[in-house]
Order: C-alpha cells, then structure tokens, then sequence
C-alpha cells in the first residue's frame, strides 16, 4: 500500500516521444471488450459482507457479518481494497469516485451488460460508505485491525481477527476522508442519475452532508490519536487533506451546480494550495484530478477566475510529454511504461492515462490543444499516450506478459493476495488458521483462485517483473489500481485506434 507522496524523475530521451506516438498509432489486436469485462469483474472478488446469488467469482464467500455489530451499526459491505481483508475508508472511497466518474465520463460507451455491472461495483461501495456517515458528526474510516491483519495469511471468510472500527466523532478532523467520500456520494449520484434517481438524490444528499463536516472540522483523519496506530503507516494522510476538501467541493459543484461550490473552489484555490503538488493523483493526492475536473467549469464557461486550474492541468499534461519543455517531467521505463518510485507503480499508469483520455475530450469539445513550450499538443498526442499505458498493461511490453490476472494466455499466477492463493472455501470447508496460511504464502505454486480482472503493482522502472507473490510492491492488486483503468478501457473498446 505505497503513498503518493514520490519525487519525480528525469524522462527519457526527448526523440522517445516518437517511439511512444509510433507505438501507440499502429493498429491494436488488443481485446479491449474482454478487459473491460475483466476489469469490473475484479470488484466482485474484493467484496466484503453477503454475497448475492448473482456473485460471479464462485471461489470467494460470505465474510465480515459482523462489522461494526461492536459499536452497534451495520458496517457490511464494501470492499478489502488489495490482498488483504482490512476495509480502509480513505482508498475505497477514491476508488468509488474514479469508477463513478468513469460512468459519467465514458460510460456511454460502454456495453449495456458492462455499464450495467459497473454501477453494481459502484453500489457495492456506495452502500458501504453511507453506512458510514450514517450518524450525525461521526464518520466510521476502517474496520478491522491492520497490524494483526497483516500478521496472518488466511481467508476473508475465516478471519478470526480484531474487526475493530475506527471512527471519527466531530470536533475531531477528517477532512481528508470525508471530503473524499463527499466526491464518491457526488460522482455516484451522477452515475446513477438516469437509472435510479432516488438512489442519485439520496447520494446527493449525503454529499452535501458528509463535505460540511469535512470543511467544518479541518484537518486530517491520520492525525487523531485515538485511530492513527490503526491508519498509519498504511493510509495515513501524507500529502494533507486540503486538496479533498477542494476535489469534494469540484464534484459537488459538477452534480449540483450550485454557486457556492463554484465561490468555494474560487475562493479556496490559493489557501488550500491547489496549485501545490499537481503532477500527482491517488488515494492521497488529488491535484493533478482536481485541476483537470475544474478545467471543464472553464473551457465550458470561461470563468476566468478558475484559469489557475487550467494552467496547472495544462502544466501536468505537458510533463508527459518527454520533449517538452517542461521543468520537470515524468519518467517512461525503457518499454514506454509511465514509472514512479514507490511501488504498486500501475496505480500512476492507469490513473494518469485515465487523466489523458478525460482531458483530451475536454479539449477536443472546446477546439484546443496545449502549448508545451516548443511543442504544440493536441488531443490525439493525449489519447495516443493514454492507449500506450494501456497497451503496455495488457501485454505489449519487454516481457510479453499481461499484468491484468485472466486476460491472455500469459499472466501473473503468484499474486500477493490471500483469497486467492489460499484454498477456496467451497473447495476445502475447513478453517485455515491464521499462521496455517503461511504454506500457501510461501509456495511456489500458482494461486488455486483466479482473481479474474485484478491488475497488480506492475514492473520496476526497467520492465521487470518475477511473479512473486512475496514481492507485493509488484504483486498486489489494488482497487484504485483497477478503478481508473474501466474507464480507460470503456474509451479504447469504442475508440481503439484513437484520433
């Protein structure tokens, strides 16, 4: 579970754009329907609570019945956000947001089975998260023991750890995490708008509710004592929470648009820092996200006062471009894979294609392309770069290999992830102690349970990756790593050649 909080790197040689342009405009044999699919599927494997008869990962089961039954609410439900069986607030509500605003933005064109299945994967999390706002002034942001949890290798269905609740009751902060459940209740409710607008308004509602206790109470969540030996070092706020309580505001402002979201986005921009750290967008930093959504408010009504948004989402765009001449720039593996230090490096890839392709319609709506010093960029350069991050993930690298699990014929089999390398329940009924896991943890036999659609962490900066289940910087998917990518995929099937 690496942070965001990473220095940026020198590019490659300025001729690579080209490389990565030819790359990208050569016809793709690549299914993009079939990981679309895959994509979503991955969420049905992450389930925490009840399955329903419709559950199409057959190997996975009930768990976690009795979340939140200790402090006397319902806290079913939701998803484990990697290969672990701890529900954290903070990156599921994130991942809520980018697979709403894949709905709002591409999902048009998306099939109706797979639209369909993505705002199922959305409820699943949005279900949750109301749970967790659901008394007035406290908001629950994890439940389960992370220390303990991370001690054991077993199963969902059989923990027999701590499922202790982790809560925040005003006057105490957690603007980060409510600002950014704000976002995923405001972009859900954007999603759902045409197919069950009671669920929308409720949503709405809860949006509107959770963003005032964010901004009410600033400060961050990591920074309560009472829960931060339970958040940190795995999610704790790194970079701080003022880029939520913006990011809340922008999609309030984009589902309602109600002035005071628009004043307070003007307004806040300078003392919140909105123009502070904006090559960055992950579970712990919003930035570069935040500056692209606020550009669409100003190429769509050219409010000047938001031009710093623009200029900032204009700025980030240029640093992927390796022969700009941008002050800093992004690093490109030899293979032409996005790469930052950290680890689980596939959560830059996909959220920053998925950036690209957003950006790249906003400008394409309003006739306009980038002037990266020498460099003029246009929409079609953004979507080209976008569709090589994808490419490069599903099989078109140095090694040949498909870092999403089920997709091809050759990918990772020893993925860092506990239901899956462990027995399935349906398969061997009896408990499997905490330490009994080890065995599987240690084996060097492929997982017994495909967790179909899963992208992992992905290869270092020079294109290598060993299927290591040991080695989670590499091997562990995440749900935010996969959120991003449905909606790139939902571009390219419907655009697999883009221009």
């Amino acid at each position: 579970m690496p942070t965001l909080h990473l220095p940026l790197r020198r590019p490659i040689a300025a001729a690579a754009t080209l490389l990565l342009l030819a790359a990208a405009a050569e016809a793709s044999y690549l299914d993009y329907g079939d990981a679309l699919s895959k994509s979503i599927l991955f969420f049905e494997g992450q389930r925490s609570g009840y399955l329903p008869q419709d559950q199409r990962l057959a190997w996975r089961g009930h768990s976690g019945l009795g979340d939140g039954s200790a402090y006397g609410v319902d806290l079913t439900g939701g998803y484990y956000d990697a290969g672990d069986n701890v529900k954290f607030g903070f990156p599921m509500a994130f991942t809520t947001t980018l697979l709403a605003w894949s709905v709002v933005e591409f999902g048009d064109l998306m099939p109706p089975p797979e639209m369909r299945n993505a705002l199922v994967a959305i409820r699943w999390a949005t279900d949750y998260l109301l749970k967790t706002v659901s008394q007035p002034n406290r908001i629950f942001v994890q439940v389960g023991d992370p220390n303990m949890d991370h001690n054991c290798w077993e199963r969902p269905e059989d923990m027999d750890t701590a499922r202790t609740v982790s809560a925040v009751d005003a006057p105490n902060p957690a603007s980060d995490v409510a600002g950014e459940t704000a976002a995923a209740f405001a972009a859900s409710s954007m999603a759902f708008r045409s197919s069950d607008p009671g669920y929308s308004d409720t949503l709405l509602k809860s949006a509107v509710k959770v963003f005032e206790f964010a901004d009410s109470y600033r400060g961050a969540y990591s920074d309560n004592s009472d829960i931060r030996d339970h958040v940190c070092p795995f999610y704790c706020d790194f970079d701080g929470y003022q880029d939520e309580l913006l990011w809340g505001a922008a999609w309030l402002r984009r589902a309602t648009q109600d002035e005071s979201y628009l004043n307070y986005i003007q307004d806040n921009g300078k003392t919140l820092g909105a123009d502070e750290n904006i090559n960055e967008f992950g579970w712990d930093n919003k930035h570069a996200g935040l500056n692209v959504l606020v550009s669409k408010e100003f190429l769509g009504g050219n409010v000047y006062s938001l031009q710093s948004y623009k200029s900032s989402a204009d700025s980030f765009m240029c640093t992927l471009i390796p022969d700009s001449s941008s002050s800093t720039h992004i690093q490109y593996s030899p293979g032409g894979l996005i790469y930052k230090p950290g680890g689980s490096n596939l959560q830059h890839a996909t959220s920053i294609a998925f950036l690209l392709l957003i950006y790249a319609n906003y400008l394409s709506a309003t006739s306009q392309s980038l002037n990266c010093g020498s460099v003029s960029v246009g929409p079609t350069t953004l979507r080209q770069l976008a569709k090589r991050q994808a490419d490069y993930i599903l099989g078109e690298n140095p090694k040949g290999i498909s870092y999403m699990v089920g997709y091809s014929a050759y990918y990772p089999q020893r993925i860092h992830h506990r239901g899956s390398s462990l027995p399935s329940i349906k398969d061997h009924p009896q408990f499997i102690a905490c330490k009994e896991g080890s065995i599987y943890f240690n084996s060097s036999d492929p997982n017994p349970n495909v967790l179909v659609g899963a992208l992992v962490g992905g290869p270092g900066e020079d294109d290598e990756y060993e299927d290591d289940r040991v080695d989670f910087r590499k091997s562990e998917p995440t749900t935010y790593i996969n959120a991003p990518f449905v909606g790139v995929l939902a571009y390219l099937n419907s655009n697999p050649n883009p221009s």
